[in-house]
């Protein structure tokens, strides 16, 4: 499997998952002028913003340390883009949901490692 297919199983697994955990998916692979969120949800309490990393099992560290602090800063930045333009109560959490297979490119038996709260919001002005 190429890459990117990879990447799309797992996300498609990733959102049943979620799905699984009575939670609404509202759309997947949000993209803005800064940069992409694989799956925002929501519930009762939480809009939920998911970055979901796909690795092997045999792969070099956990997949959620593939989220460098680059990528969380786009991925908060694309929050903020979204929330603009979708209005809500609902509180912001920022969620890794890893997936992590057997074998690269093999989806029969996998593990799934939700992690909540997986970073939070920096606050720029030292308020919190």
């Amino acid at each position: 499997m190429r890459h990117r297919s990879i990447g799309s199983a797992g996300e498609q697994i990733a959102c049943d998952y979620i799905k699984a955990q009575g939670k609404r998916v509202i759309t997947k692979n949000y993209h803005s002028r800064y940069g992409e969120i694989d799956i925002i949800a929501e519930d009762d309490k939480y809009i939920l913003f998911i970055e979901v990393k796909t690795r092997a099992a045999n792969s070099f560290g956990t997949p959620a340390e593939a989220v460098s602090k680059i990528k969380i800063n786009k991925i908060i930045k694309t929050a903020y883009d979204y929330i603009a333009k979708n209005p809500t109560n609902l509180q912001p959490r920022f969620d890794v949901v890893e997936i992590i297979t057997a074998k690269t490119g093999e989806f029969e038996d996998v593990k799934i490692n939700h992690i909540q709260n997986a970073f939070m919001l920096e606050d720029p002005y030292g308020l919190f």
